[in-house]
């Protein structure tokens, strides 16, 4: 027998509960075929009849035939989401945010995930040089889609020396494989100035067009540097005036596209718009969000949820309350912007918004998901924060009351005296907390 996955839990009132599948039970195979990870379960697993082979704590073998309708689960949760072992990354890129990561931070943080399986589960983009034929054929089997692609450059011997790995430079063959098999992609550059700019970007955005409409978008964003590179690939900070040209650059791409393709097909990080002091292009721009989770469109994206929300509220003068909101220096003018918007509505509700500057990875970071809680506690704990704090979702990892220096909330919370509301990422939610609406999450 080959690979077994132990089950951790077993929902209510699921086929597995009626069965007696307990937690601590593992399943050996179904179909009489072995489960390799999370792809084969749930495929095998969407027929209508099923033989599910278990084995006990006290390795008894159990076997299982279910009828059932089809696409239902058996109602079990595995020690292992993947149901395998995550793939790392074989690359070392020249601009690897991890790599600029200082010492003795939690041992998760320092983990480089490149795994084509972690694309369709969490959305996270892959390079593909994990990826053998075998790989492949199983994406293309199951169909698996969309898959989001580091992309990065097309030029083969570039892509090799930007990521370290001399297999890196057959990317394109492997996406007109997943092309001719019609399956759906995203695609990403991480810009590096003076090595993938300029024509190098000029090439790979011509060679990615003509993979539309299997490749849905492509985003190019900058690479982010912290202060933390000393023996690292020498990189330099992009400037205002190199922003202006990368979206100049796109925005030529974007008009060709929609003309021959009907989409805009390229979009730039909302950080480009930021750093060149220009504004954030409208909705219709963004093709309907397809790389949101990427930075692209989240500012334009915030603004509008916000301004659906506030439109409806009637104007409110009786309201009185002294807010605080502490964000990255990156999304703190909208934030702003947004603040003076809803203080029309809301006169005596006075909100003061504090760009958080980032020490810990250096000022060049300027997204609010990289702020620590020491940088927060530094910069406010001499200001009078009235009678609420706000901070958005991002800052504390996923599932928890922790921030990336594993500075707790409460910790926070106790040190500066005062009230602290979480809030999550949409622009109903920015006006759910600034009402102090149930919808919102407080932190007591």
């Amino acid at each position: 027998m080959g690979k077994e996955h132990r089950i951790i839990r077993t929902l209510p009132g699921s086929i597995a509960e009626e069965l007696n599948i307990q937690e601590n039970d593992v399943l050996l195979c179904v179909n009489g075929r072995e489960i390799e990870d999370i792809f084969d379960y749930q495929y095998w697993m969407n027929d209508e009849k099923v033989t599910v082979l278990i084995r006990k704590p006290n390795d008894e073998e159990w076997e299982f035939d279910i009828e059932k309708d089809y696409g239902e689960d058996l109602g079990v949760e595995f020690e292992n989401g993947l149901m395998d072992d995550y793939k790392s990354c074989r690359n070392k890129c020249i601009f690897c945010f991890i790599d600029q990561m200082p010492k003795g931070m939690r041992d998760t943080l320092y983990f480089k995930d490149d795994d084509s399986r972690l694309s369709f589960l969490q959305g996270n983009y892959v390079t593909l040089t994990n990826m053998n034929e075998k790989d492949i054929e199983r994406i293309i089997y199951y169909h698996l889609e969309p898959i989001n692609i580091s992309v990065h450059t097309t030029n083969p011997a570039l892509r090799c020396r930007m990521l370290n790995n001399r297999f890196a430079g057959d990317v394109l063959s492997k996406i007109q494989m997943l092309k001719d098999a019609g399956i759906e992609m995203n695609g990403q550059i991480v810009l590096c100035k003076g090595i993938n700019d300029g024509e190098e970007l000029e090439e790979s955005i011509r060679d990615l067009t003509a993979l539309i409409p299997h490749m849905k978008s492509l985003s190019v964003v900058p690479a982010g540097l912290t202060k933390y590179r000393e023996g690292l690939y020498p990189l330099e900070p992009f400037t205002k005036a190199d922003a202006k040209e990368v979206i100049a650059q796109i925005h030529k791409w974007q008009r060709h596209c929609m003309k021959t393709h009907g989409i805009h097909f390229v979009h730039a990080g909302d950080e480009w718009y930021l750093l060149a002091e220009e504004e954030i292009p409208s909705e219709e721009t963004y093709d309907g969000y397809l790389q949101l989770e990427n930075g692209v469109g989240m500012m334009r994206l915030l603004e509008n949820e916000f301004c659906e929300a506030l439109m409806p509220l009637e104007y409110d003068d009786k309201r009185s309350e002294q807010i605080t909101i502490a964000t990255g220096k990156l999304a703190a003018p909208l934030i702003e912007k947004l603040s003076v918007l809803f203080m029309r509505k809301f006169p005596n509700v006075k909100v003061c918004v504090i760009p958080v500057k980032n020490n810990f990875f250096g000022e060049t970071i300027t997204v609010s998901g990289l702020l620590t809680g020491r940088d927060i506690l530094a910069q406010l704990k001499d200001i009078s924060l009235g009678d609420r704090l706000l901070l958005p979702c991002n800052l504390l990892r996923s599932g928890e009351e922790v921030f990336l220096d594993d500075v707790t909330l409460s910790e926070v919370k106790n040190a500066l005296q005062v009230q602290v509301d979480i809030v999550k990422s949409s622009g109903q939610d920015l006006i759910y907390a600034l009402l102090d609406s149930e919808k919102g999450e407080r932190y007591e």
